[in-house]
């Protein structure tokens, strides 16, 4: 008897809790000529749309001018809207590899940014958000955008859909909380190195290179 009292009395805490949760999601699809972005506020078990935009980047030439405006856009984004939490969509493995490296260094900033504010990331592939949000790990852009106007009562969609697959980042890592396997989360810079020791160069015997 007593058993089933503690049951019942977890459940209630465990739903409690959901009821009272808030908190806000920025979503980041990073790309070397445009970031889309998105934010959802959550309110206990329910998700409301804040904002989805892009940062256009194709005007700047220079790559690392184009990986500046991540940084500080990330970066203005987490200091206006204060996200509890970022979602990242990680870099797809394609033939060009000049590209692949571009968008991970895209991908790299735009966490560094996440990581120098101490908010928590956790990297979703594509497919994962894909289907996450329609069912299809396939889905078109098109597909995509279509459900996250259905879900979130979006009244227009972007001409652009790179902002949309931010904010399908950010749905994803809503729909996938509370499980044990979501994908690559990191709490802090602290946290990124722990796991990702091979990535990081150790400092040269006596400070500095030589020649």
């Amino acid at each position: 008897m007593k058993c089933k009292t503690l049951v019942v009395l977890l459940k209630l805490t465990i739903n409690n809790t959901l009821s009272t949760t808030e908190k806000i999601i920025l979503g980041i699809d990073p790309g070397t000529t445009i970031m889309g972005f998105g934010l959802i506020k959550v309110l206990g078990k329910k998700m409301h749309f804040l904002q989805l935009n892009e940062l256009q980047l194709s005007k700047y030439d220079d790559h690392y001018v184009r990986l500046r405006h991540i940084f500080e856009r990330t970066i203005e984004l987490i200091d206006t809207f204060h996200p509890d939490e970022i979602a990242i969509e990680a870099p797809f493995f394609g033939k060009n590899v000049q590209s692949m490296l571009k968008l991970g260094r895209a991908q790299g900033v735009a966490m560094a940014a996440g990581l120098s504010r101490q908010v928590p990331i956790t990297e979703y592939s594509p497919k994962k958000i894909k289907m996450a949000i329609t069912g299809n790990g396939n889905a078109s852009k098109e597909q995509v955008a279509k459900m996250l106007q259905s879900t979130l009562g979006l009244k227009e969609l972007p001409k652009n859909l790179d902002s949309t697959d931010g904010l399908a980042a950010a749905v994803c890592h809503f729909y996938n909380q509370g499980r044990v396997e979501v994908g690559k989360s990191y709490s802090g810079w602290a946290a990124f190195v722990k796991q990702n020791e091979k990535r990081i160069v150790p400092p040269t015997p006596g400070g500095g290179d030589k020649a």
